[in-house]
């Protein structure tokens, strides 16, 4: 499988701020990579590197065989970008723009055909200021397809949309997976990477801290399961407790959730370890469900739970 970006200790600084701190990836052909991480981790500076909108102060990159310093110009040709913080006037009209961003292009694609394709078709001659917040992220997605790139950069895509819209938006990038195109993402939202992304890259100040496939990165980190259910009385749950696969206990009112590790193969899921304990202590519960461990929970387990700027 050919490799179309590859990146070898980057590190960009702005003054005394470290974004980036020796960071390095591989993104291969026809898979959607995704970047997360905390605010501040250094996601945007990264792919804006990539993008070659951004010198670093040290290390390597090769995007589709290119070096994005160098050979901005050429990359520029073969690659699509939608940025986190893009905005056209007010006044331009749909159409306008298309017609602006395929001038820039030696060979666009039909732009008409592209708007029927992402549900724009009738918003032609409307200006830019009449579209919903759905409809402009639909646009940015076509301007960041007119060259017919190999590969394409969304930064933080889907951020401020409803779900509706943020389903149909995941199918479009689906799509462009399908086309043999590579898909190469940020995001906030854990659900998004999860759902989305063939792998993921879970970078903190500035670092990779892992990568590899939502299944895997669940799987190999071990992160926690929860068990949950609600309590008709008060009783003492030290019984759960000092099951040997229970990390925590937290109680809100009647509702407990219990948090575990996965257990070995050939003993007892923790769901059952936790009903077992209920029934010999006698204490009667009701909506009992087991939540499995999720890239949210790999994620907090690795970058932390403390707010961030």
């Amino acid at each position: 499988m050919a490799t179309v970006i590859r990146a070898t200790h980057l590190r960009k600084t702005y003054g005394s701020t470290v974004a980036v701190d020796d960071l390095s990836l591989e993104v291969n052909e026809g898979e959607i990579f995704g970047m997360v991480g905390p605010n501040g981790a250094g996601k945007t500076t990264t792919i804006e590197c990539l993008e070659g909108l951004r010198r670093p102060d040290h290390g390597e990159m090769r995007v589709l065989e290119l070096d994005p310093v160098r050979q901005e110009r050429s990359l520029r040709l073969v690659i699509g970008t939608q940025l986190q913080k893009a905005q056209l006037p007010d006044r331009l009209k749909v159409g306008e723009a298309l017609d602006l961003f395929a001038s820039f292009y030696p060979h666009p694609t039909p732009w008409p055909a592209l708007l029927e394709r992402l549900g724009l078709a009738e918003k032609k001659g409307a200006y830019i200021s009449q579209l919903s917040g759905g409809q402009q992220q639909r646009l940015f997605i076509a301007l960041a397809l007119i060259n017919k790139p190999r590969l394409v950069f969304f930064d933080e895509l889907t951020t401020g949309l409803d779900p509706q819209a943020r389903h149909t938006i995941w199918d479009l990038v689906r799509e462009i997976r399908g086309e043999g195109r590579t898909v190469f993402l940020t995001t906030h939202l854990m659900e998004e990477a999860e759902k989305l992304c063939d792998r993921v890259a879970i970078v903190d100040h500035g670092r990779v801290v892992a990568n590899d496939t939502p299944a895997a990165l669940v799987r190999n980190l071990g992160a926690e399961g929860r068990v949950l259910f609600n309590m008709e009385k008060s009783n003492d749950l030290q019984a759960l407790k000092s099951i040997g696969s229970v990390t925590r206990v937290e109680q809100d009112g009647p509702r407990v959730i219990v948090y575990g590790r996965s257990t070995p193969s050939g003993q007892p899921p923790l769901i059952t370890e936790v009903v077992n304990a209920l029934y010999a202590q006698g204490v009667a519960f009701s909506d009992i469900r087991m939540e499995q461990s999720s890239l949210e929970d790999v994620f907090l387990q690795l970058t932390g739970r403390a707010l961030r700027d």
